[in-house]
C-alpha cells in the first residue's frame, strides 16, 4: 500500500461489491496508518454495490456458445447442477419480459430472454458466447429494475462508512437526485461525515444529470456499466458532457473503468490507454480511477506509476488545461463569493502568481478555485482535519492544517511561512490570498489580497 502511495495514489477505493467488512477495515486502517506515519493525505472512497446484478458462485467457469439455451435461477446463490446458472437478483424473473436483452460480463456474453416463469427462472438464448465466471456482472439495459438504488446490503455498508468516518461514499446505479438526497439524509441522521459521489451508469441518470450533479458532492463517470446500459459508441460523448457540466458546477469528477486495462497482465500500457488517461485530464477530470489493474492485476505499482507519469506530462506540456470556466459562474452559486474566487484566479493568471492561498472551513473555496483550473498552485488551509484528506480528490488542491485564525494579516503571514518552510514558495514569489473576513464568523469568501512573499528572518 505504501508503494502505491509513493507511486502516486491519492485515493484508496474500497469496493463493497467484494470482500467483507473485516477485510475492508484492515485496508482502511492500513491507509490511515500510512497517513499518520508518513504525513500523507490519502482519502478513503467506499464504493457501495447498489442493485448490481451478478452471476452467483459457479462450480467452475462455464463456456457459453452462440445459439445455446441457458437458464438463470434467482433463488440460489451457489450453482447446484449444470442445468441452472445462479443469479444474485431476486426479482429478475418478474422484471424482465420476453425479448429483453441480457448482457453478462460487460457484454462479453449477449443473450435475449426467451421465457420467464415470473418467480425464479429466466430462460435465455445466447446471441454471442464466451466464458462465464463466478460473480461477473449482469446488465439489463432495456428492463426497468424494481429493486431500490439503496439495497439492504448497502444499508449495512453505509453503517460501516458512518462508523469509520469514511471521506467519500459512492452510490452505484443512481437514477435520480432523490437517491442522493436519501443517502445524505441517512448519513445526517447518524452524524456521519461522508460526502457523496454519484456514479453515472444508468440511462435514467443521464436523463436526470443536471439535478444529480446539483445535489451530489462529486460525480463518477462509471464507464463499465454505462457502456453496456447505453450503446458503447455514445460513451465518449457522454463522458465529455458529464465532465464539462461538473467543471462548470465546481463539483469534482472522476473518470473510471478500463483506463489501463492491458496492465492487468502487461507491464506497459498501450498507446491508446495513455491517450485515454491524458484526454480525461484534458477534458477536465479531477481524478482518474483504476480498478482491476490494482486490485487483481500483476503490476499494481507499475500501473499507478505509469498513470502518474502520463498525468504529470500533460500538466507540464498542455497549456489548454489551465484557466477555464472563468467566464461563467456556477448555477445557484452565491454571486459575490463566486465572483471573488473567479477574480482570484484571473488575478493569479495576470500576475503570474506562484500560488493561491485559500482559507477554508467547508472546502467550498478550494473547490471553486479548482473549478477555474489555475496554473498557480492551490494551497488550502483549514482547521478541519477531515478536509485534509477529503480535498485530496479535488484537482490541484494541496491542503494544510491551520487553526490559528486570528487576524487576516497574521493568518496570511503564518500560512506563507508554513509554505516557505516546506520549500513550496520562496521570497519574492507573488501569491494571491482569498478567504472569509472576519475569519471567526465562518462566512462565505469575501476577501482577496495579492502579496509578494517576504524573505524569512533567520
Amino acid at each position: 500500500m505504501l508503494q502505491l502511495v509513493e507511486a502516486g495514489m491519492d485515493i484508496a477505493r474500497l469496493n463493497f461489491s467484494h470482500a467483507d467488512h473485516a477485510t475492508h477495515e484492515k485496508s482502511l486502517n492500513t491507509v490511515r496508518e500510512i497517513n499518520k506515519e508518513h504525513g500523507t493525505r490519502i482519502a478513503i472512497l467506499q464504493d457501495l454495490q447498489g442493485p448490481k446484478i451478478r452471476i452467483g458462485d459457479l462450480k467452475e467457469d462455464v463456456k457459453i456458445k452462440e445459439g445455446q439455451i441457458i437458464t438463470l435461477r434467482s433463488d440460489i446463490r451457489v450453482q447446484e447442477d449444470d442445468e441452472f446458472l445462479p443469479v444474485q437478483y431476486n426479482t429478475i424473473a418478474k422484471d424482465v419480459k420476453v425479448g429483453d436483452p441480457i448482457l453478462i460480463d460487460d457484454g462479453k456474453v449477449e443473450c435475449v430472454v426467451l421465457e420467464t416463469n415470473n418467480r425464479n427462472l429466466v430462460k435465455l438464448q445466447v446471441i454471442a458466447g464466451d466464458v462465464i465466471m463466478s460473480r461477473k456482472g449482469v446488465n439489463l439495459p432495456q428492463t426497468v429494475i424494481t429493486e431500490p438504488t439503496i439495497t439492504e446490503k448497502d444499508f449495512r455498508d453505509i453503517e460501516f462508512a458512518i462508523k469509520h468516518g469514511v471521506e467519500w461514499l459512492a452510490l452505484s446505479f443512481v437514477r435520480s437526485a432523490d437517491d442522493i438526497k436519501l443517502l445524505k439524509e441517512l448519513i445526517r441522521l447518524k452524524n456521519g461525515v461522508s460526502r457523496i459521489i454519484a456514479k453515472i451508469e444508468k440511462p435514467e441518470a443521464l436523463r436526470n444529470l443536471d439535478e444529480i450533479i446539483q445535489v451530489s458532492d462529486a460525480i463518477m463517470v462509471a464507464r463499465g456499466d454505462l457502456g453496456v446500459e447505453i450503446p458503447m459508441e455514445e460513451v465518449p460523448a457522454w463522458q465529455k458532457r458529464i465532465v464539462k457540466k461538473c467543471n462548470l458546477a465546481g463539483k469534482p469528477v472522476i473518470v473510471a473503468t478500463q483506463m489501463m486495462e492491458s496492465m492487468i497482465t502487461n507491464k506497459r500500457p498501450t498507446r491508446s490507454e495513455a491517450s485515454d488517461v491524458a484526454n480525461a485530464l484534458v477534458d477536465g477530470a479531477d481524478a482518474v480511477m483504476l480498478s482491476a489493474e490494482t486490485s487483481t492485476g500483476r503490476y499494481p505499482i507499475d500501473v499507478v506509476s505509469s498513470m502518474n507519469r502520463i498525468l504529470s506530462s500533460v500538466e507540464k506540456e498542455e497549456e489548454g488545461i489551465y484557466y477555464r470556466n472563468m467566464d461563467q459562474l456556477p448555477e445557484n452559486a452565491e454571486p459575490t463569493s463566486s465572483a471573488i474566487i473567479t477574480t482570484a484566479c484571473q488575478l493569479a493568471k495576470g500576475a503570474d502568481a506562484k500560488a493561491i492561498l485559500a482559507m477554508t472551513r467547508s472546502g467550498y473555496t478550494a473547490n471553486q478555485l479548482s473549478r477555474c483550473r489555475p496554473k498557480s498552485l492551490i494551497f488550502a488551509f483549514t482547521n478541519d482535519p477531515l478536509l485534509l484528506t477529503t480535498l485530496n480528490l479535488v484537482w490541484g488542491v494541496k491542503p494544510f492544517f491551520y487553526d490559528q485564525f486570528v487576524s487576516t494579516d497574521d493568518t496570511i503571514t503564518d500560512c506563507q511561512s508554513i509554505l516557505q518552510e516546506k520549500g513550496l514558495i520562496e521570497a519574492d514569489d507573488v501569491v494571491v490570498n482569498t478567504g472569509s473576513m472576519p475569519l471567526h464568523e465562518h462566512g462565505l469568501t469575501n476577501m482577496l489580497k495579492i502579496s509578494r512573499v517576504k524573505a524569512k528572518h533567520v
